[in-house]
């Protein structure tokens, strides 16, 4: 019963290419970069983001994080992605997948973020737009939820263009900087289309 069936990877997952964009899965070589990345756009990350622990973006914090994604992706759980500009490899932001529910829900939740130099590019809407197929073809996902802030209005826009369609609206859903706050509810179906 395909329905039912995870999806689990015995090969490193693979790159995926986008409009002026490649998404990989991130590596330990990767630290230094992203470390100085999530540093220089921590004002503009913050508001939107769960409260960072205060050690996060040191080698040991990166390291732990790479062996929870390895957990994580090898129980088909949660897959994790950086994005790289393709024209040079700069580190521009990233993507995940997670808390993936199989079964009868066939289901992930999306979470994206961008650095601050990158903001307004175009190109967190390339990325999705290639992540979008790779999640309901090879990963087999029948929706894939994204939830945002009310007052984050390039989140609302950046999931409408994406054909993402409003669900609903939860109260004390997620904990942003330090704060229970609402947030509002949006999915994409793979019956969807992906502009």
């Amino acid at each position: 019963m395909s329905l039912f069936r995870s999806v689990l990877w015995s090969d490193p997952l693979p790159a995926i290419k986008g409009k002026g964009v490649l998404l990989r899965v991130p590596q330990m070589a990767d630290w230094s970069e992203w470390a100085r990345l999530r540093e220089e756009s921590r004002a503009f990350l913050t508001p939107w983001e769960p409260a960072w622990p205060q050690d996060d973006l040191t080698r040991r914090a990166f390291r732990r994080r790479m062996r929870r994604y390895a957990r994580e992706m090898h129980a088909d759980l949660g897959y994790p992605f950086l994005i790289f500009r393709a024209a040079d490899g700069v580190l521009v932001g990233g993507v995940t997948l997670n808390n993936v529910r199989r079964g009868v829900a066939q289901a992930a939740n999306l979470g994206y973020w961008m650095g601050t130099p990158f903001a307004g590019s175009g190109h967190m809407t390339a990325a999705l737009t290639a992540l979008i197929p790779f999640a309901h073809g090879m990963l087999k996902l029948k929706r894939i939820e994204a939830a945002c802030l009310p007052h984050n209005a390039a989140s609302v826009r950046l999931l409408a263009k994406l054909g993402f369609t409003r669900e609903g609206y939860a109260r004390e859903y997620l904990c942003i900087a330090g704060e229970w706050q609402d947030h509002l509810l949006f999915a994409h179906l793979s019956a969807d289309p992906v502009p």
